[in-house]
């Protein structure tokens, strides 16, 4: 695999922290992806379960939608890959998605992720709100949320990866 990963800095200031983290799990993604083809991009988990890499990937890029345009920016974006007659519309692959699409896809939505974030501070608070408490989010705990969210289903990569082909790593 070439995807490569920086570190992020041990003492940096609190936002270059956060943004390398997070910079750091989006590669991480990127790199549990890399050198597969669509159809094994495309392969679920375990049956029941949908859950692909292909998923995941379209996935995160309506969570990067949804954080960054519609919460921090005040955004109404339409879904990527969802609706309401299919909430998890992301997870629903057939053999006309492909990797090249969901990567270029979710790529576009960290660079605008990126740019809205740009001249935000850490304390700055949402445009957006909560759906459920309809309080605003400081720009800090959406970075910390969205380090949590890769988190967790870089987890499910790893396994997923691992099921497809073997390959094992952090």
């Amino acid at each position: 695999m070439t995807t490569q990963r920086a570190e992020p800095a041990q003492n940096a200031d609190e936002r270059t922290m956060l943004e390398g983290w997070l910079d750091y799990h989006r590669k991480t993604l990127e790199w549990k992806c890399e050198g597969l083809t669509d159809d094994q991009l495309r392969t679920a988990a375990v049956p029941p379960s949908e859950l692909s890499l292909l998923g995941l990937v379209r996935h995160m890029a309506e969570v990067e939608r949804g954080w960054f345009r519609k919460v921090l920016a005040g955004e109404d974006p339409a879904p990527l890959y969802f609706s309401e007659a299919d909430p998890d519309g992301e997870f629903h692959l057939t053999e006309e998605d492909t990797w090249e699409e969901a990567y270029a896809t979710w790529q576009a939505e960290i660079e605008a992720a990126r740019q809205h974030a740009a001249d935000v501070a850490l304390d700055d608070l949402s445009k957006g709100s909560s759906r459920f408490t309809e309080e605003p989010f400081s720009l800090r705990w959406i970075y910390t949320h969205m380090i949590e969210e890769y988190a967790r289903h870089n987890g499910h990569a790893d396994l997923l990866r691992e099921r497809i082909d073997g390959a094992t790593g952090d």
